[in-house]
């Protein structure tokens, strides 16, 4: 059941979030040397889609637990 609230929280989110979310996993998965900065794009992302109402808070809290591991 967990999935399934994972994939309706992370279905409509705007491209440019989403683009940053595999940035960053793909550079996790290659020891990027950019994590500090691949972060801080998330991070800036999730504010700028919350911002302009492109997603609730209840996704950017989502997000932010799961890719950033930040506890809210």
């Amino acid at each position: 059941m967990a999935r399934k609230n994972e994939d309706i929280l992370e279905a409509s989110l705007p491209r440019y979030l989403k683009n940053d979310l595999v940035a960053l996993e793909e550079g996790l998965m290659n020891n990027s040397t950019l994590l500090d900065c691949l972060y801080c794009e998330v991070q800036g992302s999730i504010n700028s889609a919350l911002y302009d109402r492109e997603i609730t808070q209840e996704q950017a809290d989502h997000l932010r637990r799961k890719y950033l591991q930040l506890e809210i």
